[in-house]
């Protein structure tokens, strides 16, 4: 019974990417509007297709240099599963698929949305909305198509285990974690530099079109706009929806090689099993219901803020009520050890999710007292205005903080069945509430891929010349879509949290295998007693190692992880800032040395502010990208695995903080000035506005660069620590 559900896994992973495919030509069958606004698409999807070609290039030498480490450390010293090589490769191809037909999509949809809000503001958001939705189902059938790829694959080739027959799934399920990597690794490059990218154009369009040449936001007089829509979607397009494949896998796997170490020795198999398809079977009916959730988004004409939020809300809030009935009914189908406590879990995941998304929307949304305060504080210039949002991002960090605490402690404590000294089954109910955040993403990230194709819209409607109307609606479009961007950054970011912690969970298993696969049997606790490796605990191993707040090593570590997360948004920080100044120098430029552009008689050189963004993310993306990759495995050759686990919860911690504040720091600081723009302060060109214009910038790097990077570091500092751990192992045992 239970082998013939595990086939609903590809079956909603193909369903999946069909529906992709079906909005996707729906979506190209609407008119892009006018010659003009057909000629501005294309300059936009030209330059993204441009930097994404050029993007791929530099991360297809990285992942060859890996692939090529894991070959010797697999193949000349039997370090590693011979398969790793091939499963990293394959995570990091479909993660950066996943991104690439999500911006082939957004680059065709954003004339397209602006056409269609000619007509009426719901056709509008009917076209921006499932042309994201393009991304969600990519998303989600790639990730569970590579998943169920694999296990086919490896439950074909790797024998059963005489002696330990429940050894063969924990196999399989800690080389599944490789192609984890694979896609962290891409998803990171693709953060960094399309965050680098978007926010070094929009910079540069904003200090000098705005504030210095006084004109409007996406005005074609503005040499630097086509570069600042050529951004959006390579950032918060591409980046995002490389970021959140793999999110989805990580916490998928990562939960199934949970359930696979939670009866690893016992015996067991069938239990095992159902443990470890569970994870995929709730995210498969994810799927569906997602779907149902997409086709339910709808608005009416002339709705504000509150009623297109609304309308989004419906889609989200429907599939997961449905996801909650679905998964009470597959955990109780497979008859799984305490079900229904398990289920409950998921519940939980789902709940902490919804409560960070609030969390968001509150502190960043316009409609909300928190924006509108910070909008306010212009009064008195740009100062107050930063240190407004950095007080504001901040207290902001509160509420997601004791979600996700609320979250573990209650996940844990039902699926260990009321008993914490279960610590198996236990970690097992963080992974699987991980899962339960994330089962719903096909409709989540929709919401969160609509954004940049709503803001492209309205910068098209403005370069277009389109009547006051129209902008009006994509006005709201857009603005909806900063919101919606925010939350799905607090909810990438809080589903890194969970996701995180079982991977660290995870790390402990692999190490288990990495003992036996170098040829150690018996474990020598300290206490002089000796346990058989393959039926070894988890308190087994922390005993072992010494994994206690009183080992320096862990200490050392923690500070170590701890001070990755600054290192790595001080670096990303800084790389915007030397783009952004390169941008700005060249618009200043063209306005000094073009004669006619601020009159209009005379086309910028977009070309040449589209190369400075792109070559200044491809320069600056590759060294904080890398460092995530080494610090695991240099902190694991020092300190060996007690100081590999304290990078891991230093780097957990504090990046799970500081990409909160600076997520909503970010958020609210272009929504004040949106706010401003609407006519609030003295609306457009007032003095307040320059304030927030200001502030604008300064968060643009907080939100879109850094803030959404650290969730990647976080998780892929977990992966890389998982595949490299047999070298760990190796280093600190001689």
């Amino acid at each position: 019974m239970e082998t013939y559900l595990f086939w609903l896994v590809p079956a909603a992973s193909l369903l999946a990417l069909a529906l992709a495919g079906y909005f996707y030509r729906q979506m190209k069958q609407e008119s892009e509007g006018t010659p003009t606004m057909a000629r501005i698409a294309s300059y936009v999807r030209k330059g993204a297709m441009s930097y994404l070609k050029q993007q791929y290039k530099i991360v297809t030498l990285v992942f060859i240099g890996l692939a090529a480490l894991f070959a010797i450390m697999a193949y000349g010293f039997n370090l590693q599963n011979p398969w790793v090589p091939v499963a990293f490769l394959t995570g990091g191809f479909f993660s950066g698929l996943s991104g690439y037909l999500g911006m082939k999509t957004a680059t065709y949809a954003s004339a397209r949305t602006a056409n269609a809000a000619r007509n009426s503001l719901n056709k509008g958001l009917k076209v921006a909305f499932r042309s994201g939705a393009v991304m969600g189902l990519v998303v989600v059938g790639l990730g569970l198509f590579d998943i169920s790829f694999w296990y086919l694959l490896l439950d074909f080739c790797i024998p059963e285990d005489a002696l330990n027959p429940t050894a063969k799934l924990c196999v399989i399920t800690t080389t599944m974690l490789t192609f984890g990597m694979g896609a962290s690794t891409q998803a990171l490059f693709a953060r960094v530099g399309g965050g680098i990218y978007t926010k070094a154009a929009d910079v540069g369009a904003d200090l000098v079109g705005k504030v210095e040449a006084g004109i409007p936001e996406d005005d074609p007089r503005n040499p630097a706009t086509i570069a600042d829509n050529v951004g959006d979607n390579v950032g918060d397009v591409a980046g995002m929806g490389a970021d959140l494949y793999e999110s989805y896998c990580g916490s998928i796997l990562a939960t199934a090689a949970l359930g696979a170490a939670a009866y690893v020795g016992t015996g067991d198999t069938a239990m095992q099993f159902k443990a470890v398809i569970a994870p995929m079977l709730i995210a498969a009916v994810g799927i569906i219901l997602s779907i149902i959730g997409i086709f339910a988004v709808r608005t009416k004409e002339n709705a504000g803020m509150r009623e297109l939020l609304k309308a989004l809300s419906t889609g989200t809030n429907l599939s997961a009520g449905l996801i909650v009935i679905a998964t009470f009914s597959i955990l109780w189908v497979l008859q799984i050890d305490n079900w229904l406590y398990i289920s409950l879990a998921v519940v939980i995941g789902l709940i902490v999710g919804i409560v960070i998304g609030q969390s968001t929307e509150f502190y960043t949304s316009q409609s909300y007292k928190p924006t509108q305060k910070l909008a306010e504080s212009g009064k008195t210039g740009p100062a107050t205005v930063i240190i407004s949002g950095i007080g504001l991002g901040m207290v902001s960090t509160t509420i997601p903080v004791i979600a996700v605490v609320t979250g573990i402690i209650l996940s844990y404590w039902l699926a260990s069945g009321f008993d914490f000294t279960n610590i198996s089954m236990g970690l097992y109910g963080i992974g699987i509430a991980a899962v339960g955040m994330l089962s719903t993403l096909g409709i989540t990230l929709a919401t969160d891929a609509y954004g940049p194709i709503a803001d492209n819209a309205g910068g098209n409607a403005e370069m277009s010349g389109l009547g006051a109307e129209v902008r009006k609606r994509t006005d709201a479009l857009d603005s909806l879509g900063n919101t919606t961007a925010a939350t799905g950054k607090g909810f990438a970011i809080g589903s890194a949290a969970l996701t995180g912690l079982a991977l660290l969970a995870s790390y402990i298993e692999e190490i288990r295998i990495g003992l036996e696969r170098i040829g150690t049997t018996v474990l020598e606790l300290p206490n002089g007693l000796e346990v058989m490796i393959r039926e070894a605990g988890f308190t087994d191993f922390m005993m072992f190692y010494d994994v206690t707040l009183m080992n320096p090593k862990v200490l050392s570590g923690m500070f170590i992880g701890s001070m990755m997360a600054f290192l790595f948004c001080g670096l990303t920080m800084n790389a915007v800032g030397r783009a952004a100044a390169h941008m700005v120098e060249e618009v200043r430029r063209q306005f000094r040395e073009i004669k006619g552009i601020l009159e209009g008689k005379t086309e910028p050189d977009y070309a040449r502010c589209v190369q400075i963004s792109t070559l200044g993310a491809q320069k600056e993306m590759v060294f904080p990208s890398l460092l995530a990759i080494i610090a695991p495995i240099v902190t694991g050759l020092l300190f060996g695995v007690p100081g590999v686990i304290g990078l891991l919860i230093g780097g957990l911690s504090s990046g799970f903080i500081l990409a909160i504040f600076m997520a909503n720091s970010g958020g609210a600081w272009d929504n004040a000035k949106k706010y401003v723009e609407e006519g609030n302060f003295g609306g457009k060109g007032s003095e307040v506005h320059r304030a927030t214009v200001v502030g604008d910038t300064v968060g643009d790097p907080f939100k879109d660069t850094s803030g959404p990077s650290l969730n990647i570091l976080i998780k892929l500092m977990s992966m890389v620590a998982i595949v490299m751990a047999g070298l760990t192992v190796s280093w600190s045992l001689f």
